[in-house]
């Protein structure tokens, strides 16, 4: 016989919180508690449910623009912290390849949702990954965003992607990851309040200890297995669009549909789409038209 798995899920006072969470208007903010994990998750809507899952460096506070203009079409958005991430906290700090997906399917029980749409970017990307090949009954459709298809073909001219994790795997405890939102990544400029707020935990030591273990652990492990052709070699079910910015590079449109030519033979559907005047931070750059490609494709997907 199972043993029922103690689920709480309270509201929090925004706050409450240390450091202080971002302000972004309309958003309710919960404490989901799951065995060893205490979840925070922003909430906005009613409706059919969206998961999004966010990227590295930042936390729910990267859906501020996107996750209301979901609602006002008729969704219930949740936006949670993932492991390592955000206010989440945990009693562990182990991660392994999988322990986000094992979170993830835990909180959906817990606020019994049984399917939903899902939107994930960068990181955030792999669990959402992991949940649509393993686990596709729980998905309805997918948004991947600024993140390859798991059945990509390798290719050298794919290695400049790759250039920010050798200073990930070595990174020390309080060094500065603004970088990150350099003219590199991002196509308008952050200001500097925007780079704090998705940089604010950070200044928690759980946030940052878990840096090394999320990428040495969770990210090469999966981009092995890309490499290996794990995924080339099995059938992805769920409806997905993959969407890039067209100033990220190296993933040019020219570049993509050469490593995921021919999606057909991997995926029952799957399509790629392109955001003008984006970067990798494609929700900073481009939020609405992150949100218009999402409810464009739920409604396809249906």
């Amino acid at each position: 016989m199972t043993t029922p798995q103690p689920r709480t899920t309270r509201p929090a006072d925004a706050r409450a919180w240390s450091p202080p969470i971002p302000e972004a208007p309309g958003f309710d903010h919960l404490v989901v508690e799951t065995p060893g994990l205490r979840t925070h998750v922003a909430t906005v809507g009613t409706g059919d449910p969206v998961v999004l899952l966010h990227g590295f460096p930042e936390h729910w506070w990267q859906w501020r623009d996107v996750a209301p203009v979901l609602a006002a079409a008729g969704y219930r958005v949740l936006c949670p912290d993932l492991r390592g991430a955000g206010w989440t906290t945990a009693d562990d700090a182990h991660v392994e390849r999988e322990t986000r997906l094992r979170d993830l399917l835990a909180l959906l029980d817990a606020l019994d949702v049984e399917r939903a749409h899902l939107v994930s970017h960068d990181m955030g990307a792999i669990t959402a990954m992991q949940l649509c090949y393993e686990h596709p009954d729980r998905v309805r459709a997918a948004v991947e965003l600024s993140v390859p298809p798991g059945f990509m073909r390798p290719s050298p001219r794919l290695l400049p992607g790759f250039r920010h994790l050798p200073a990930l795997v070595w990174h020390r405890r309080g060094a500065s990851l603004r970088g990150i939102f350099s003219s590199a990544y991002v196509a308008h400029p952050l200001s500097e309040d925007d780079v704090d707020a998705h940089l604010a935990p950070m200044g928690r030591t759980e946030v940052d200890a878990a840096v090394r273990p999320l990428v040495r652990h969770m990210v090469l492990p999966e981009a092995t297995r890309m490499m290996r052709g794990v995924y080339r070699r099995r059938r992805l079910t769920v409806p997905t669009l993959f969407v890039f910015g067209r100033r990220d590079r190296p993933w040019t449109e020219e570049l993509v549909g050469q490593v995921c030519r021919a999606p057909e033979r991997h995926a029952d559907r799957a399509e790629l789409a392109y955001v003008d005047d984006a970067a990798h931070f494609i929700t900073d750059d481009a939020p609405a038209a992150v949100a218009d490609l999402s409810r464009d494709w739920f409604d396809r997907a249906a």
